[in-house]
């Protein structure tokens, strides 16, 4: 288990917090991602913990032993670099041996996890090629099995993909996830990709500006942010975010869009009861605006006048981009459509899904979804 406490990093006497008091805790086999943009803290936050920066402020624990002060070589943690820093004379079994030779570990035990980290990646056919006759791809699962070999108690992954191309960054991500739910091994992978986040992470850690926004399962920060900033930053489209205003008349709750207003659904309405005549910010998911009705759906959604800007058919699905009283909307609809560019239409919302924020803080209301 890995515990973060109160952790800052500042570069420089006078600089500014590249991390400002992150607390987090990573459970004994579980894959946490640190998510955010660049620049954000995360990777300052990946070297603190295997020692290759000197910790500001707080404590980096590993079951419980405080490990600030531990030289980077006796921490048993393995990290894997974007760049892969593989070695270029030597060819890949001697990578993968390495950090093992340096330990004074047995030559057979040596030989032994080699030949099992090799077959476990399918490396076994390239181990007497050197880094430069092996595709990124090949050089990415060898850089995976140096840190593997070394059978350490903690994996640190500092945006491993980052430098494949889109279909090999699938495949090779698919083996990560692979290889770590069969090692069991406690992980921490840094990446700004929020695809990767969302389909490797147990849990995802939501970092902006050298803090952590949000911490949470994947579904759990998709459908609760807890900010505009998280609501925009997952989700491809991101969030749509939308000036709009709550109102309260004969003991119930509308919310006004421009000339449309709408009655909330009971379990959005009750908890907002206090916000009656607030500007909010509405949130709505281009998934949740709906060309046609879909079945199961009456009664719960509203028709927005609009206009159709653009259609984007991307294959398995269709992009909208829709003008709403001037503001831009985006919507994800079905691959099938007869929408053209200039259109004029009504859009169907489903007002159960709605996510509203404080327009001055960018917070979730309380009580919302």
């Amino acid at each position: 288990m890995i515990a973060i406490d109160r952790l800052s990093k500042r570069y420089g006497a006078a600089g500014e917090f590249a991390v400002k008091e992150v607390s987090l805790t990573v459970a004994d086999g579980e894959f946490m991602v640190l998510l955010g943009p660049s620049g954000c803290g995360k990777s300052s936050i990946l070297r603190m913990i295997a020692g290759l920066e000197p910790i500001t402020s707080g404590t980096v624990s590993v079951d419980g032993a405080v490990i600030n002060h531990m030289p980077a070589k006796d921490r048993d943690i393995a990290m894997v670099f974007q760049s892969y820093a593989l070695y270029p004379h030597m060819d890949v079994e001697s990578n993968l041996a390495f950090g093992l030779r340096r330990r004074g570990i047995a030559r057979h035990e040596i030989d032994r996890r080699v030949r099992a980290a090799a077959d476990k990646l399918g490396l076994t056919p390239f181990l007497r090629r050197k880094p430069h006759a092996l595709s990124g791809g090949q050089r990415q699962r060898v850089a995976l099995g140096r840190a593997i070999v070394r059978d350490p108690k903690v994996f640190l992954f500092d945006e491993p993909l980052s430098n494949l191309d889109a279909a090999l960054r699938v495949t090779t991500r698919n083996e990560l996830i692979r290889q770590q739910k069969e090692l069991g091994t406690t992980s921490i992978y840094v990446t700004h990709d929020q695809i990767e986040a969302m389909t490797m992470g147990d849990r995802i850690c939501i970092m902006n500006q050298g803090e952590v926004v949000q911490i949470g399962s994947p579904l759990e920060v998709y459908r609760r942010p807890a900010d505009t900033f998280v609501a925009r930053f997952l989700g491809s489209p991101p969030m749509n975010l939308l000036a709009a205003r709550l109102e309260g008349a004969d003991g119930a709750l509308r919310l006004r869009l421009g000339e449309t207003s709408f009655a909330l659904p009971p379990a959005l309405s009750a908890p907002l009861t206090r916000h009656a005549g607030r500007a909010v910010t509405l949130g709505v998911r281009p998934e949740d605006l709906y060309e046609a009705l879909p079945p199961g759906l009456q009664g719960r959604t509203v028709a927005l006048p609009v206009r159709v800007d653009a259609v984007e058919p991307l294959g398995a699905e269709t992009l909208l981009v829709l003008s709403f009283g001037g503001v831009e909307l985006i919507a994800r609809i079905g691959r099938d459509t007869g929408l053209r560019g200039g259109d004029r239409v009504e859009i169907n919302l489903d007002a159960s899904t709605l996510h509203l924020f404080d327009p001055r803080t960018g917070a979730a209301l309380a009580g919302v979804r």
